[in-house]
């Protein structure tokens, strides 16, 4: 469905575009290329599931707006998020890349999607390699949050994990525009945050009334602001990993002598 997201020749209005611009170069004609992929728009209500575990799901769907949590479900009811979804990520990493998705999504917020199929992604790759090297860059990027995600669990304490966590959800906004250098809005539930930290919902009210009491961040209306941004960090040993540059083309030695 043309037209849908704002664009000239070689730009394109979408934090996805704008987290690619970080470690790719990408020229007016392939920002054009990876604009046409995108099929279609989609609203999606909160509560809704994206993807749900044990299904088929062959879809890349780039956040515009909103936020959602990846998660598994246990035979007990119990919930694990594994990584919540921001602008700029993509819902279908990894579960179409995978016969049956092996976590659920779901919108945590209302949300603005672009559609865009794994098929069509794919054969795009194979015209313009370029887009593979990002995505697997991106699965790079993914697999540094899971693993914050086990340190989480297995050695941080719980005012750590909070403190981590908000400064991470801070870092990822501010790489695509939607957050300021010392604040940003975090419209989650602190359930949801249990369920990312391996925490009950008093302990992590109670890590959050720590961090406030101790002068190190400022929460009203779901905004959150650090007051004392090296003490959180240093607290949470907080160590932002930035992507490295996807590099240039090495010339062939044929080309060279040529």
């Amino acid at each position: 469905m043309p037209g849908l997201a704002k664009v000239v020749a070689g730009r394109w209005d979408s934090p996805f575009m704008t987290r690619l611009k970080y470690f790719v170069d990408l020229a007016p004609g392939d920002i054009d290329a990876l604009r046409a992929l995108i099929e279609s728009e989609s609203k999606v209500d909160k509560r809704h599931d994206l993807v749900v575990d044990g299904y088929e799901y062959n879809k890349l769907c780039f956040v515009k707006d909103g936020f959602a949590a990846r998660y598994k479900l246990l035979r007990n009811g119990k919930r694990q998020i594994v990584n919540v979804l921001v602008p700029g990520d993509i819902v279908g990493l990894p579960g179409s890349f995978v016969d049956r998705a092996t976590f659920s999504v779901i919108a945590l917020t209302d949300m603005r999607l672009e559609l865009c199929s794994l098929d069509a992604f794919v054969a795009a790759s194979y015209r313009r390699p370029k887009f593979a090297l990002a995505m697997s860059w991106l699965a790079v990027q993914e697999a540094m949050t899971y693993a914050e995600r086990v340190v989480d669990i297995g050695r941080r304490t719980p005012l750590e994990r909070v403190a981590h966590f908000l400064l991470e959800i801070h870092a990822r906004l501010s790489l695509v525009g939607r957050a300021t250098p010392t604040g940003f809005d975090l419209p989650i539930s602190q359930e949801v945050m249990s369920d990312v930290l391996g925490l009950s919902v008093p302990h992590v009210n109670r890590m959050l009334a720590k961090l406030k009491g101790e002068g190190m961040i400022a929460i009203a209306d779901r905004r959150v602001e650090f007051t004392d941004a090296k003490a959180l960090q240093l607290l949470a040993h907080f160590q932002p990993a930035k992507l490295s540059r996807i590099p240039a083309p090495i010339q062939d030695k044929h080309e060279l002598s040529a």
